[in-house]
């Protein structure tokens, strides 16, 4: 999400800052901190019991805070959306997508941790989520869990070694998949060895997909039309899982616990599979997407504000969390308590997420994902032709490198 130009600029720009680090510096962990007043959470509909029971023990360690839970108006997925509508309206504490972030604090709806939150993200989680919030050096919310595409599979079908490899995996069964989905499958590119955004997610004119890597995606993608292997379930994912038209299929963790049910006994999940653009095997790429609390900058209350969004986030409420909505946590000790050790979906999504790349925090992601979608599913249709593929990816890729004013 790029074109970084500032909101704020010269002595107004530098008053400014030195406000919000006033207020931010206010550490959670001081020893004269007193947070108080009222604050709003905002998270998805499905979660909020969850957050409400955490809500309970806050509260009884801040007496003075009171937190009222409710629904993000459209999702969290749509953080950034709800929030322009009326920055002094929203929530004082709002989960969101880390690739948001980037552009809310461009926008102003929210501001950089203090040193002191910032040391604590450090030493709380991974690496992996520390550089899911990061942007331009500064640490812009606090990581909750991780999400990435993994395989679930029927292990009275397939083996383990046979989903290991995306050509074996689609000779011996059927994986559904949907390839209008670009966070599915435009890592493809990725796993070729293209950029998006540069190496570290974070240059205007960082995408280089115009090439022959990529042309090399876009002619596999055609070919699985044409794979008898290769389903394209979309919303029947689930459903053709469970009638047994496929004996695979390309999902997330958000689906585990209804895969455990279609399957029982035969549950088998595992990383993604290796694929070969005919230039060798390469290892499937997903993104990585961190769910994240951030704090409104128009909050009446930021030290309240700050105090909930990392309590929220700390080790025992992100197990908490996993126990009650599947959230994959990624706090370091979280990550190795027993139950979440225990779950090979919980494995399987850190194991990949680890491979796999980061979700951009540009201003230009919206783009992104509007143009990425059809790219892919054009190419998977036959919709594009093979002479037009250098075509479609050099518009591709100058549409996504626009700079946004």
């Amino acid at each position: 999400m790029k074109s970084w130009k500032k909101i704020m600029v010269a002595g107004a720009s530098a008053l400014a800052l030195a406000t919000v680090a006033s207020v931010n510096s206010q550490s959670v962990s001081a020893a004269t901190a007193k947070p108080k007043g009222n604050v709003t959470l905002w998270v998805d509909t499905n979660n909020v019991p969850s957050y409400k029971k955490l809500v309970k023990q806050f509260e009884k360690k801040y007496p003075k805070v009171k937190v009222k839970v409710s629904t993000s108006p459209s999702g969290s997925a749509s953080a950034k959306t709800d929030l322009s509508k009326d920055p002094s309206k929203a929530a004082d504490v709002f989960k969101a997508p880390n690739d948001q972030l980037g552009a809310m604090y461009n926008a102003g709806y929210i501001n950089p941790l203090s040193p002191s939150a910032t040391k604590w993200v450090k030493k709380n989680d991974v690496k992996l989520a520390g550089k899911a919030v990061t942007w331009k050096g500064q640490y812009l919310a606090y990581p909750q869990d991780v999400q990435s595409n993994i395989i679930y599979y029927d292990k009275s079908k397939l083996s383990a070694d046979e989903v290991s490899s995306w050509s074996t995996l689609t000779s011996k069964g059927v994986i559904g998949t949907d390839f209008t989905n670009a966070y599915n499958w435009y890592p493809a590119f990725l796993s070729n060895g293209t950029n998006l955004y540069g190496k570290s997610g974070e240059k205007l004119n960082g995408t280089k997909v115009n090439n022959e890597k990529g042309v090399e995606v876009m002619t596999w993608l055609a070919a699985q039309k044409n794979n008898k292997g290769v389903r394209q379930s979309g919303s029947a994912l689930l459903s053709d899982l469970e009638n047994g038209k496929t004996q695979a299929i390309l999902d997330g963790p958000w689906d585990g616990q209804s895969v455990k049910k279609i399957l029982g006994d035969n549950f088998g999940v595992t990383i993604l599979p290796k694929l070969n653009f005919e230039s060798g095997d390469k290892q499937m790429k997903s993104f990585s997407g961190v769910g994240t609390l951030a704090v409104n900058a128009k909050s009446k209350n930021q030290l309240a504000a700050t105090t909930l969004a990392q309590y929220l986030s700390n080790k025992s409420s992100q197990v908490a969390l996993y126990k009650g909505t599947n959230a994959i946590p990624v706090a370091k000790k979280a990550q190795k308590n027993k139950v979440v050790k225990a779950d090979p979906v919980a494995k399987a999504v850190i194991k990949q997420a680890n491979l796999s790349v980061v979700m951009p925090k540009m201003n230009q992601m919206a783009t992104f994902w509007n143009l990425a979608a059809p790219l892919v599913d054009n190419a998977y249709t036959g919709k594009t032709k093979p002479a037009d593929y250098k075509t479609q990816l050099a518009s591709f890729e100058k549409q996504i490198s626009k700079d946004s004013k």
